[in-house]
């Protein structure tokens, strides 16, 4: 259970004020929030006031984490702390023949460096959980998001190394949330779900946040998927080590007996009717056109 002091990152966009709220309500006696703008930024009064109400005090710090020297500032001055949740972190979309240094390198700062600072800064310092929010992007893939899938599998891999070195970590690779994030309209949601994938609302990512710290998880994936329609889509083109062997996806597959030179696809839809195969195969086209457009 939360207690004592706790730093979370991104403290005033919408991942950092739900998990910040969830500290708060299970027992974290003070929430140290971090973003660059600190308490001017909007909403923070209103935050602050939850907080309070839920039982913690709170402090506001405007710092760039990607700055090594504000981020030893920051620390110097929690003198007690006990864990950190690093959600900070930014999204720009961009085939990756689009992709230039300055866009890869503001995405990576975000996430990278800061993470990087947190984890150097606080070597051995005893804490209850380093969590570090990641994204499916890193461990799959995600059309037109190429940087953001590095930074995300960075914060994957520091996990793991701090775990081999016996220093708690967990990195959450989190499906869109809803209530906020990087899903901002009704538009996006829409395309998502066509894909495959729900927004989740925050109350149930909370859940899975906390039954992985519960069970001291290191490294793994919360997200709401329909693995039929993301891996028929995902998979159409070419297979997936990771996906196929997931059982939900197995079944999906293995439903219709293989031909000799069957495509997956076309198994898949042999066994649909008539309506069904035009949906499936309308979907994939958006998908492919919307990948190759960098949407």
């Amino acid at each position: 259970s939360p207690r004592g002091t706790v730093l979370v990152t991104g403290g005033l966009g919408a991942l950092g004020g739900h998990v910040a709220r969830w500290l708060a309500a299970r027992g974290a006696e003070h929430v140290v929030l971090v973003s660059r703008r600190g308490q001017a930024a909007a909403g923070a009064a209103e935050l602050e006031a939850e907080l309070v109400e839920l039982g913690a005090r709170v402090t506001f710090v405007a710092c760039d984490m990607a700055d090594r020297d504000s981020v030893a500032a920051l620390l110097e001055s929690i003198p007690s702390l006990t864990a950190v949740v690093h959600t900070a972190g930014i999204e720009r979309s961009a085939v990756l023949a689009d992709l230039d240094a300055d866009n890869l390198a503001d995405v990576l700062s975000a996430k990278v460096d800061g993470a990087r600072n947190l984890h150097e800064l606080l070597g051995e310092t005893p804490l209850d959980a380093f969590v570090l929010y990641s994204s499916i992007a890193g461990v799959w893939g995600s059309s037109g998001q190429g940087a953001y899938a590095a930074a995300n599998a960075y914060l994957d891999a520091l996990a793991e190394h701090r775990r081999a070195t016996g220093l708690p970590a967990t990195a959450v690779a989190w499906g869109p949330w809803g209530g906020g994030g990087m899903v901002a309209t009704a538009e996006q949601t829409e395309q998502l779900h066509r894909w495959g994938l729900s927004t989740m609302a925050p109350a149930v990512a909370i859940v899975g946040l906390a039954t992985a710290l519960e069970r001291g998880d290191g490294n793994l994936v919360v997200a709401d998927v329909d693995w039929e329609r993301f891996a028929g889509t995902f998979m159409a083109q070419r297979p997936s080590p990771l996906l196929g062997e997931l059982p939900e996806v197995r079944v999906a597959f293995e439903a219709t007996p293989a031909e000799g030179g069957t495509s997956a696809l076309a198994q898949r839809l042999a066994g649909l009717d008539e309506a069904e195969q035009e949906r499936q195969l309308t979907e994939l086209v958006r998908y492919e056109a919307a990948t190759v457009l960098g949407h």
